[in-house]
């Protein structure tokens, strides 16, 4: 049976990065770690590849060197039930990494997240139009979402 993986290239960092992937998202591990032996190509008992699980979905890795780097134009959403779960992925991914807007962020190792509570998802596709757009004009000036803060803009518009 045939299933579908992310694989992402690391400069020289894979191992650091498993590890600390697999300390924020519960159901984690890592999995097999390819070293280079002998014959190379790199320097011998460095990691060359290797899987981990991230909350039951399995990742792989390589550490391909400096050729290239992520972009947002590849991310991960992480839908959250509430506040406190979105604080808590914020918190934990955005250590040594970088903020951005409408809940997005770089992690230290430069891959890009969306950290979306749910409510962000029912307060824009409200059926009334302009607490759907107040919910919508909210998000556009966050970084971090608030899911009170878009709440209260959405019941100031009824």
């Amino acid at each position: 049976m045939s299933s579908i993986s992310p694989c992402l290239w690391f400069d020289d960092n894979l191992e650091e990065a498993a590890a600390f992937y697999t300390a924020i998202f519960p159901r984690s591990s890592i999995g097999h770690l390819a070293r280079h032996g002998d014959t190379g190509p790199g320097e011998k008992g460095k990691v060359m590849a290797g899987e981990f699980t991230l909350d039951g979905t399995t990742f792989r890795g390589i550490n391909g060197g400096p050729e290239f780097s992520f972009s947002e134009a590849i991310s991960f959403s992480i839908s959250c039930a509430d506040q406190t779960e979105v604080d808590y992925y914020w918190d934990s991914l955005a250590d040594g990494g970088e903020e951005s807007v409408c809940g997005w962020l770089k992690d230290r190792f430069g891959v890009s997240w969306q950290i979306v509570p749910a409510r962000l998802y029912e307060l824009v596709s409200d059926p009334d139009p302009a607490r759907a757009n107040a919910a919508t004009q909210a998000m556009l000036g966050m970084t971090r979402i608030v899911v009170a803060e878009l709440e209260a803009a959405a019941d100031a518009a009824a």
